[in-house]
């Protein structure tokens, strides 16, 4: 009687330990890595009117009624806007911009947000990799003046830009205070692994 009143309490203590030795985790030993460095240049295009708008308004406060009201403050854009090798929209596109803004300005005549956008490439060598912008755009004349250079903030990537951070330096080439309709050149430094 007392062999089989052992097995038991033996095959008890076994299960209730098991989950305290269980883990949800490994313990890996970093190996190392060679930190890269990749400098992009292209041109990003934001077209909010017209037949094919690559920007469009999701959702905006009582005050703004559209995005040439007096003022654009609280107005949420999403964007898929495209980006190319040169500075007409005509030129090879080598990707597109997704994600969304939100306007912070209460000056009708300057623009300023918080973006976040996913820059994915679907061409040439970097095919299916993206880096993430996650910056607030500095206060700017909604037609800036030329030369006028902005910076951002890489905060992410995948594919090739894997474990990404960086900046990226901004100047407009081109901008319409009627339309909202710009083009703007981007320098782009990532540190990635």
């Amino acid at each position: 009687m007392k062999k089989q009143a052992i097995f038991p309490w033996g095959m008890i203590f076994c299960l209730a330990i098991a989950p305290v030795y269980g883990q949800y985790y490994e313990n890996v030993k970093p190996h190392a890595m060679v930190e890269k460095v990749t400098r992009l240049h292209f041109f990003y295009h934001d077209i909010p009117v017209g037949n094919n708008p690559t920007t469009v308004l999701i959702a905006h406060a009582n005050i703004t009624d559209n995005f040439f009201s007096p003022s654009p403050y609280g107005s949420l854009y999403a964007m898929n806007d495209p980006l190319t090798v040169g500075p007409d929209l005509t030129s090879t596109v080598i990707g597109n911009a997704q994600g969304m803004y939100l306007a912070l300005s209460h000056d009708p005549a300057k623009f300023t947000a918080i973006f976040y956008a996913d820059f994915g490439f679907t061409t040439g060598r970097f095919n299916g990799s993206s880096f993430s912008l996650f910056s607030r755009y500095p206060p700017t004349d909604f037609v800036p003046s030329p030369g006028t250079i902005r910076e951002m903030a890489i905060v992410g990537g995948r594919g090739a830009f894997r474990m990404a951070k960086g900046f990226a330096l901004l100047r407009a080439t081109s901008s319409n205070a009627t339309t909202g309709n710009a083009s703007l050149e981007f320098n782009v430094t990532l540190y990635h692994y």
